[in-house]
């Protein structure tokens, strides 16, 4: 036999026990099997044994626990603890207060699908749905978007009353307190259903019910201030904010110059130790409106009133708005989407310590509680209104496409267009499916730190691409802003959506992979914590047992990774049926070469990975789109695997695997250390990039589901507010779609009438009349083609106004600031 046959039984045993990732003693116990069975089949017996001392080599040192820790172990956790950036207090704060979740079986090369398959479907409360289908119908029926945005720059005030009255500002305070009680679900889907009318009132809604005051009692609060201020707040007596933003700490939150100092004061008429305050926040929504402020700052304790430490740190109260020393500044216009926000400031301003959240156990925790909330409301309120406004925007738009005619064909006929429709149709799916699975992920419990940033810069990026899209195929409809727009003001909008709740260029390039690779990786955080034991025995072995685990997971990644390339996913047990199984081979593939990308990166780049935001953003994109991967699977399944939806569910496993690796392909070929990038490339995609955009054929499809009425289409467009009423344009226009698909064969047998009779009549009337009498057409069919204009027209139609109306009620706009005039 062959010289090489013992060192290639070597090789293939220890790739099938990699790939498996047998322990290290069945792997020796395989390859000295291999190798004796080599030895009796007449192999090279110089060759058998040489493989045979190269096993023992590695297999009797690692399994021998008296000479690994000492020889092996100890000094490489010498070298580790040399090479282990230090984590700042923001950072390990950040990193302990998520959870993690299926984020994490993404990270392991190796996702174990059940514990995805195994999550409960989403599924709303009986009073959740009632409230949906009540007040949150009838509020969408009162919005006059024109008239807030246009008009009145608010909310008219019978529906703040509407608002209010109905708990919309206590949907997640608890029942006992006054409140709804509802899940994150059910706060998803009322601002869902919102954003599909109004992004101003989505936005009114969903703070209160996200990052805030509400949260933040609910979670921290004492006692009494929950009796307090809860009920307060679910009944809308008070309407809060939360400053947290200034003029010079952004999104480095951490670096907030608002500061209180610890002293004595008069409170109530008393005299009692609290904190003095000097603040200037901006961007704050609600600010104008709120009778309750949440603020952060750091606190000091210079004199020793209630501690031995002078720097608190970063702190929470709440401050009424009539606080002595409270200054509401005048009104921002973000992008003439006239939500109201503005700065709040104060100076010297005095609150007790029963003022701060928590009381004074809390103080000094407000990284944290901010932190652990900002999981939770990042995961609703801006992907549940990118949500609203792509659902509505796609099927909206599917109508127009069908109903609007150029050259007499439908535009949405044009391949031009189809292309824009079926990004639309694509990514509607996807952003829907995403902004749920972050939500039912708070709705389980889990307090997800990195789903909810992957939620919210995907879910705002892809709404921005829905509504650039929407606006092309619109064309005039969309820019000629008026009461018929159903698009304008979701365009002018999608910026802010993209800037607020840490702004998206950080998020990518600082955040999702920042910490999904700590947080979500089975074994660096686990490594990190037995490096700083203090007992020296127990760190050693808590050190040597992660490490070892670590070191068999990355040599099963590369084995895994490469076998995949090899073979384009094909091979491999996955889940599934005929149909999705290979989605999944491809994510399992994709897992693979995730983490061993990222262990490789954090090795050689250490505590310098965090300045390679590109690489890191590169990576960042790869775990997401395995992630959005997975939630469109899981909502398909979900959903009983309709068949109908199978267009939409390919076009977006395919933008997302396609995605992934262009993102692969970025971060290897720009990777800092250039050879190392060459290795992973050749086991990342050793026969080359395969994946594909979605095919204009697949594309054909999504786009013929968005123009016609079907089951794919009515799912796409459920939990959004389509009732055709005077003040929805937009729900009327999907509304005709039925009508304009029935006449339309009507519609093609006239106009031929028309181009082979010679009708000499020129207007509309005239011709019907004629086709009528001529026989080329019914009475009845007359009426349907009348019936086809009218709603084409209400289709088309674009608003005009006297200058008058368009002209500003106060001069003071425009006016520049007097410190800055010439």
């Amino acid at each position: 036999m062959s010289i090489a046959i013992p060192f290639i039984a070597f090789l293939l045993v220890g790739a099938i026990a990699a790939y498996h990732r047998l322990r290290l003693p069945v792997w020796a116990a395989l390859t000295a099997t291999a190798l004796v069975a080599c030895w009796l089949l007449g192999a090279n017996g110089t060759a058998t044994v040489v493989a045979a001392i190269v096993t023992a080599v590695i297999a009797v040192p690692l399994l021998l626990p008296q000479f690994r820790l000492p020889f092996i172990t100890k000094p490489l956790l010498g070298f580790y603890t040399k090479i282990l950036p230090p984590l700042s207090e923001t950072e390990r704060v950040a990193l302990e207060a998520g959870t993690v979740g299926w984020e994490g079986q993404l990270f392991s090369g190796k996702p174990d699908w059940d514990v995805l398959h195994n999550q409960p479907r989403p599924t709303l409360s009986a009073d959740e749905q009632a409230f949906l289908d009540g007040p949150v119908e009838e509020l969408c029926k009162m919005i006059d978007d024109w008239q807030i945005t246009h008009v009145d720059a608010d909310l008219s005030p019978e529906l703040w009353d509407f608002i209010k009255k109905n708990k919309f500002f206590g949907m997640i305070v608890p029942k006992e307190y006054g409140g709804l009680g509802f899940t994150a679900l059910g706060n998803h889907k009322v601002i869902q259903k919102l954003a599909s009318m109004s992004s101003v009132v989505s936005s009114t809604v969903g703070v209160p019910n996200s990052l805030g005051p509400a949260e933040l009692l609910m979670h921290y609060g004492t006692q009494e201030q929950k009796d307090h201020y809860l009920p307060r707040l679910a009944d809308g007596r008070e309407v809060p904010c939360f400053g947290l933003t200034g003029p010079w700490a952004g999104s480095d939150a951490t670096s907030i110059p608002d500061y209180g100092i610890v002293c004595m004061g008069e409170w109530n008429g008393a005299r009692v130790v609290g904190v003095k305050l000097t603040f200037d926040k901006r961007y704050i929504t609600l600010a104008p409106v709120a009778t309750l402020i949440g603020l952060a700052f750091r606190m000091y304790d210079p004199e020793g009133l209630i501690g031995d430490k002078q720097d608190i740190g970063i702190t929470l109260a709440l401050l009424p708005r009539d606080t002595a020393g409270v200054e509401i500044g005048r009104r921002a216009m973000p992008l003439n989407s006239p939500f109201q926000n503005g700065p709040i400031r104060g100076k010297d301003v005095f609150i007790p310590l029963s003022q701060l959240i928590g009381g004074e156990a809390y103080a000094g925790k407000g990284w944290q509680m901010l932190v652990e909330c900002l999981s939770i409301g990042r995961s609703i309120t801006l992907p549940s209104t990118a949500s609203g406004g792509s659902k509505f925007g796609a099927v909206v738009t599917g109508s127009y496409a069908r109903i609007r005619k150029q050259f007499g064909l439908s535009v949405g006929r044009f391949e031009g267009v189809e292309e824009a429709l079926a990004r639309i149709g694509g990514n509607a799916y996807t952003i829907s499916a995403l902004a749920e699975a972050s939500a039912a992920a708070v709705a389980r419990g889990e307090l997800p730190a990195v789903p909810s940033t992957i939620s919210k810069y995907h879910c705002t990026e892809l709404g921005r691409e829905v509504a650039r899209d929407t606006m092309d195929i619109i064309g005039g409809k969309g820019i000629i802003l008026g009461p018929r727009n159903f698009a304008g003001r979701n365009w002018q909008a999608a910026p802010i959506m993209i800037t607020v709740e840490g702004a998206n260029i950080m998020t990518r390039s600082l955040m999702i992979f920042g910490q999904g690779a700590i947080l979500c990786h089975p074994w660096v955080l686990k490594e990190m914590k037995a490096a700083t034991l203090p007992d020296p025995a127990e760190r050693l072995r808590e050190f040597d047992r992660n490490l070892f685990g670590h070191i068999g997971f990355a040599i099963s990644n590369a084995v895994r990774s490469f076998w995949f390339g090899l073979t384009s996913a094909r091979l491999g047990k996955a889940p599934g049926d005929a149909y999705t199984r290979r989605y999944y081979r491809k994510l399992n593939r994709y897992s693979a070469a995730l983490a061993l990308c990222a262990d490789t990166s954090m090795l050689l780049l250490g505590g310098k990975l965090k300045f390679k935001e590109s690489l890191s953003g590169r990576l960042g994109d790869v775990l997401s789109n395995l992630y959005i991967a997975s939630a469109l699977l899981k909502r398909y399944q979900d959903e009983g695997c309709p068949v109908t939806d199978q267009p939409l569910l390919a076009w977006s496993i395919h933008n997302a695997t396609f995605k992934i690796e262009k993102a692969f392909s970025g971060a290897l070929r720009n990777f800092p250390i250039r050879p190392v990038g060459w290795l992973l490339w050749a086991l990342v995609f050793p026969l080359g990039r395969r994946a594909q955009y979605p095919s204009d054929r697949l594309g054909h499809k999504v786009a013929s589901l968005l123009m016609s009425p079907n089951e794919a289409r009515d799912r796409l467009g459920k939990g959004v507010f389509l009732t055709p009423t005077a003040n929805n344009p937009g729900g009327r226009i999907a509304s005709y779609l039925q009508k304009a698909v029935l006449a339309e064969p009507v519609e093609r047998k006239f106009l031929k009438a028309l181009k082979q009779k010679g009708i000499e009549a020129h207007d509309f009337a005239s011709q019907l009349e004629e086709g009528v009498r001529e026989g080329w057409i019914t009475a009845d069919e007359r009426r349907q083609l009348e019936e086809l204009r009218e709603l084409t027209i209400d289709t088309i139609s674009v608003d005009d106004f006297d200058p008058s109306e368009l002209r500003a009620a106060t001069s003071e706009i425009g006016k520049r600031d007097s410190r800055y005039a010439a």
